[in-house]
């Protein structure tokens, strides 16, 4: 069996598109748009506290939320990034004005474990564009903690939503 090279592969779709009379210019932006995004808002589920053993006492964990841009050439820009409590109320925003994050880079932002104010239900939504398409970010709560020797950690994944306000 021969193995078609990618230009092979190129051209078979050319031959393709034109027998089927599709614009050659909405074949380029598919071709160089798959898989890329110029912003999204990002739903980040994270936790304060949980319930842990057979009592269900609170377990107080620190969140860090991180925010990497995983494009090796293009920044992105985060316009906001906002933590809401348990009943979606905002609790705290970390950011005055639009930020930058540079290719490959990444950013942090911290709750205090202390700092149980967002509940088992917290979350962040994270608001971030780009002037051409790019690769996803990915954003990410990562929670931790310690009591008595113990410690625990675990992260949870965001999920692009669709925001009516945007």
């Amino acid at each position: 069996m021969q193995r078609f090279s990618g230009n092979v592969w190129h051209v078979t779709v050319l031959v393709m598109v034109l027998t089927a009379g599709i614009p050659l210019g909405a074949l380029g932006q598919a071709l160089s748009a798959e898989g890329l995004s110029s912003g999204a808002t990002v739903y980040v589920p994270v936790y304060s506290h949980i319930p842990v053993g057979i009592k269900g006492i609170s377990f107080d964990l620190a969140i860090s939320l991180s925010i990497r841009n995983t494009d090796p050439h293009e920044s992105i820009t985060v316009n906001s990034v906002a933590y809401h409590n348990s009943n979606g109320k905002v609790v705290k925003r970390f950011l005055d004005k639009p930020m930058q994050i540079g290719p490959l880079a990444s950013k942090d932002f911290f709750v205090s474990e202390a700092d149980t104010s967002g509940g088992f239900g917290a979350s962040f939504i994270v608001k971030w564009k780009a002037a051409s398409g790019v690769n996803e970010p990915i954003i990410e709560g990562v929670m931790a903690g310690t009591k008595s020797g113990q410690g625990i950690s675990f992260t949870s994944r965001g999920q692009v939503i669709k925001d009516r306000a945007q």
